[in-house]
């Protein structure tokens, strides 16, 4: 199998220059949580920001689905803050909805899954905050 993908600045760039909507899996209501931080920044730099997370209905205001399948409409990033372990069904459920990319936080590594999702045409971005690199990318004046 060939190796992940490396995804430059200018790669990332574009990514989020293109991407409008952010499915956030694993979005916690408390704002404490690094997922509840990154989506509120998120927001703020002007994504539409999905909270993806079973147990809840309403998160920062937003309804919350149970899974990617249940959201309406397309999806641009899944933006995952789950344990590895739970990654290849999140690679099906992205792939079903058609996502364009898969991001997996800081701490998220599954590289089988994460080669799977490439070979069927996902983007992929792994072991990196989405959060900390739109930020650097805004900063060097790359975005």
């Amino acid at each position: 199998m060939p190796d992940l993908k490396i995804i430059n600045d200018e790669d990332l760039s574009r990514i989020l220059t293109a991407t409008q909507r952010i499915a956030v899996v694993g979005m916690s209501p408390k704002p404490s949580r690094p997922s509840n931080q990154v989506a509120a920044y998120l927001m703020a730099a002007g994504f539409e920001v999905i909270p993806v997370n079973p147990g809840q209905t309403i998160i920062m205001g937003l309804k919350c689905y149970p899974d990617l399948e249940s959201i309406p409409g397309r999806v641009d990033i899944v933006d995952v803050f789950r344990r590895a372990a739970e990654v290849p069904a999140i690679v099906d459920s992205a792939l079903r909805i058609r996502a364009k990319v898969l991001w997996l936080q800081l701490g998220v590594i599954h590289a089988e899954a994460a080669l799977r999702a490439q070979a069927a045409g996902l983007i992929v971005i792994m072991d990196r905050c989405l959060k900390v690199e739109h930020q650097r990318l805004q900063d060097s004046g790359l975005l």
